[in-house]
């Protein structure tokens, strides 16, 4: 469980737990994956994204870096880092959470997390990491940005289903288990509106 806080109106904390990683949405094309929301604690826990089949991690969160690399190509030697491949492939996003991003870092979000599912990786020993499976898409509490980035990409991929941008932020608020009371910053304003304003580009694109 990972657990937010908002003081109540005699400024006593009040605490909102959140499953550690959450299912989404199930059945997505290409290849019928599944999509995950969770936050660094699901993001970190490798037993977690194996239980999941998850083969792909987006991180939406500027200033979170996770250390994948388990078995280096490279070791860390004074100031060069370690290298190599780890369990999982890696994008990332890096937004703020809140004011700060430009108006199209949502967007270039959804062109991510629908390239990284339709890329054809090569045969070859440098590309180890090639399998298909499920998605994980995290921030640091799996409240705003990513809950945002999942919101657009089920909007977009599934209008039959989520005709508006609001009726995907409503699912996905209501499958990772947000309490009402957050509402107003799971996902924040911000970030709703820059997911609109992507989502009206794409729809215009007519992908």
């Amino acid at each position: 469980m990972t657990i937010t806080t908002k003081p109540d109106d005699t400024g006593t904390p009040v605490a909102f737990p959140h499953p550690k990683i959450s299912l989404i949405e199930q059945g997505l094309q290409p290849h019928d994956f599944s999509l995950f929301i969770g936050g660094t604690q699901a993001a970190r826990d490798i037993r977690l994204l194996r239980e999941n089949n998850i083969a792909v991690v987006i991180n939406c969160a500027v200033n979170l870096d996770i250390n994948y690399v388990m078995d280096p190509t490279e070791t860390a030697e004074g100031e060069k880092c370690a290298h190599g491949t780890g369990p999982v492939r890696v994008f990332k996003l890096g937004m703020v959470d809140g004011p700060g991003n430009t108006e199209t870092m949502i967007l270039a979000g959804y062109f991510m997390l629908d390239g990284a599912m339709r890329q054809e990786l090569p045969d070859k020993p440098s590309y180890p990491r090639r399998d298909r499976g499920n998605v994980l898409v995290h921030c640091r509490g799996g409240r705003s940005r990513s809950t945002a980035l999942v919101a657009l990409y089920l909007h977009v991929q599934c209008p039959d289903r989520f005709a508006s941008l609001e009726a995907a932020i409503q699912h996905v608020r209501e499958k990772r288990k947000l309490h009402p009371d957050e509402w107003y910053s799971a996902p924040k304003q911000m970030l709703i509106d820059a997911a609109q304003k992507a989502a009206d580009v794409l729809n215009r694109m007519n992908l």
